[in-house]
């Protein structure tokens, strides 16, 4: 890949997890696929604000709607984002209880 692919790929996935909503919804499909009315009942949101969110995560690649009789699931793209979120989330835990810099009090920095 190239730079520019990699730049775009990021900011992709940056542009998804944006949202609390759309982490929600990424969280709630890294579990297991959903139907969206399941997912609007599980999140408490409307149907209409959710299909709004999962066009969102369609557009940057991470879900895919799978047919199933006359509806739709989702679930991610890729089993390895689910990896992906968790090593994000873990890392940026880890990073903010690591209060290593001398600095990090006084300058609230770190």
């Amino acid at each position: 890949m190239t730079l520019a692919a990699d730049i775009d790929v990021l900011a992709r996935f940056g542009r998804a997890l944006a949202d609390p909503i759309r982490c929600r919804i990424l969280l709630a499909l890294r579990e297991a696929p959903a139907h969206p009315a399941d997912l609007a009942d599980r999140l408490g949101i409307s149907r209409t604000r959710l299909s709004n969110h999962l066009a969102c995560l369609r557009d940057c690649g991470l879900v895919v709607a799978t047919p199933v009789g006359r509806r739709s699931r989702y679930e991610l793209a890729d089993r390895r984002l689910a990896h992906a979120l968790d090593d994000l989330r873990l890392a940026v835990v880890a990073v903010a209880t690591d209060r290593s810099c001398p600095d990090a009090d006084e300058k609230d920095c770190c």
